[in-house]
């Protein structure tokens, strides 16, 4: 069976940052961008802990629906199954560089903030005490400071 493109990624290269994992063009033609937005160095750091990105999946998901510029473009964002990061899928045909202020504003959006997460309840998530709100708020922080203030190309390309 042929490996999907994204076995074919070099993990023990791979940086955190923000990456064009692949384009879909949809029978209608809409090109869908999905985004690989890596937390953690794959197999060199520690993965996230899955209450914090469970948290941060209902934070981010309910932010990017809901921002005035991109939200009518937003199809998913959810956990990768390694607990690395995240994906984020986003309708047209985009680069990296041109989504980092938005994952900038999602970020901030999370490590800053207060109250009931979106969606806690049972009506509402199948899983809803399986949350952690500042686990969630620290990976966010740490992705910003380590890598969003200061990103770099090795940050937002895919090694060779």
């Amino acid at each position: 069976m042929k490996k999907i493109a994204s076995f074919t990624i070099d993990h023990e290269r791979l940086e955190r940052g923000i990456f064009v994992s692949r384009k879909d063009t949809t029978p209608s033609g809409d090109v869908i961008t999905t985004l690989d937005i890596r937390m953690t160095r794959p197999n060199r750091e520690a993965a996230l802990e899955p209450k914090a990105l469970h948290a941060m999946e209902h934070l981010a998901a309910t932010y990017l629906r809901n921002h005035p510029k991109w939200g009518e473009r937003v199809i998913y964002w959810g956990p990768m199954g390694c607990c690395t990061g995240n994906y984020l899928l986003l309708q047209g045909d985009l680069k990296s560089d041109e989504v980092k202020e938005l994952v900038q504003e999602t970020m901030e959006f999370v490590a800053n903030y207060e109250g009931e997460i979106p969606g806690a309840s049972a009506r509402d998530c199948g899983n809803y005490k399986f949350m952690d709100l500042a686990g969630a708020k620290g990976a966010a922080r740490r992705y910003i400071v380590e890598v969003l203030k200061d990103i770099r190309r090795e940050n937002l390309e895919y090694p060779e």
